[in-house]
């Protein structure tokens, strides 16, 4: 493999190879897991071939990113250790990297962006990190770790344009190798591109045939245009719900690799990684974070492959702010035809709710919440507006029961 130059921040880094993702492997054992790859009959049905899962939100801190923080942390110089390290990061980058510090008795501190989730900043303080809480956003809190860093001395640990960075997610690569010989296909999330980049190099060195595929999110197709064009882009600002993907431009070693060893790459928009997130809690029992959900949720929209072939989808990471995890299960619930939301204007006067409710009830329907409006303009005098929230078994389900309360002469307007 040709070893070219490139440089991020202030230092030199080389494409790795494969040899260099089998020293990261070593340095890696007993300090990260080994984490599982499982064959979903679920999904492969949904799909049509073999789906197999790699977990990696069963990673240590929840994300594969602590690989890499690790791998660049035990190859610094004792002269870097005592100035310690420092990482921009709003989520699983910091949590890798103040692991990885933590495990070594390094100095660790994190730029965090002013918005950061207190859960996320929790985590990071966790493992015993200074967090700094500096930056409207995540490009503005690297500018400030870049300047700390020079001020104090300190390494910085980029999120994904550095080598041994790149090595060490590479080790999954190996991974999936080792359980699944015969893989064909692997689908990844891909924002900066560090996470495919050493994948693709482990399992290209080894498995030449095999297609690996990146998924981005549509807002933020930073490394799809920089291929298609031939050089390096910058997207404009978007919004996902995939933060961990949400890149605005790739790294420079990442677009190196991912030109030579990417097959292709993909997006996926907010409402099919909602829909998968909601299909692995309920059927896979699994937990994966908006970013972690992209590959299979590309999968779920397009299941086009070959029946025979064994395909894997990289559930990167695990860590989900349980306020979205609410949204998630409602928003799930409704797109999957299973909870619809109605709206009835009522006489104010005792058992009119009753008549409805009992309609509902006749269909073997549960009424999950019910919301009374009696004061708002669109409400006329001398009656109610009543919001009913209703979960169900599918959309046959549903249209049966608005047949029926149509038949019963029941006004309402389906709000969701």
């Amino acid at each position: 493999m040709n070893r070219q130059g490139t440089r991020s921040t202030d230092e030199i880094h080389m494409v790795p190879t494969l040899e260099d993702i089998l020293r990261a492997k070593d340095l890696l054992n007993g300090f990260v897991r080994k984490t599982p790859l499982q064959r979903s009959d679920t999904f492969s049905k949904l799909v049509g071939t073999n789906i197999f899962l790699k977990l990696e939100s069963l990673q240590r801190t929840g994300s594969f990113k602590v690989r890499g923080a690790f791998v660049k942390v035990n190859t610094l110089s004792e002269e870097q250790k005592k100035y310690g390290v420092i990482a921009a990061s709003a989520g699983n980058h910091a949590q890798g990297v103040a692991y990885a510090a933590s495990i070594k008795n390094i100095p660790c501190t994190i730029i965090m962006p002013q918005n950061a989730s207190p859960a996320k900043v929790a985590a990071t303080k966790s493992y015993r990190a200074k967090v700094i809480l500096q930056g409207s956003d995540y490009d503005e809190s690297w500018k400030i770790a870049q300047e700390v860093a020079k001020k104090e001395r300190k390494t910085i640990i980029h999120a994904f344009d550095d080598d041994k960075v790149i090595s060490g997610q590479g080790t999954i690569g190996l991974e999936l190798l080792e359980d699944l010989p015969e893989l064909d296909r692997v689908y990844l999330p891909i924002g900066g591109g560090g996470l495919a980049a050493g994948i693709a190099i482990a399992i290209k060195s080894k498995r030449p045939n095999a297609k690996i595929i990146g998924v981005e999110s549509k807002a933020f197709p930073a490394m799809k245009e920089s291929l298609a064009k031939g050089y390096l882009q910058k997207v404009n600002s978007g919004y996902t719900i995939a933060d961990g993907i949400s890149v605005k431009y790739p790294g420079r070693l990442t677009y190196e690799i991912a030109s030579k060893y990417i097959d292709d790459i993909t997006v996926v928009d907010d409402h099919s990684i909602v829909k998968t997130m909601f299909l692995l809690m309920e059927r896979a029992k699994l937990v994966i974070e908006p970013a972690g959900a992209a590959s299979l949720a590309y999968l779920l929209s397009n299941p086009s492959l070959n029946k025979n072939e064994n395909v894997v989808s990289l559930l990167s990471g695990g860590n989900v702010d349980m306020y979205l995890l609410g949204q998630v299960v409602a928003k799930g619930l409704t797109q999957m035809g299973r909870m619809l939301k109605i709206f009835i204007q009522l006489p104010d006067k005792p058992g009119a709710l009753k008549t409805v409710v009992d309609c509902i009830a006749e269909q073997s329907v549960n009424i999950v919440q019910v919301e009374h409006d009696r004061l708002s303009a669109n409400i006329s005098a001398g009656t109610a507006g009543v919001y009913l929230s209703l979960e169900m078994e599918d959309e046959n389900h549903a249209e049966r029961l608005i047949r029926f309360l149509e038949t019963k002469g029941i006004e309402f307007r389906v709000v969701s």
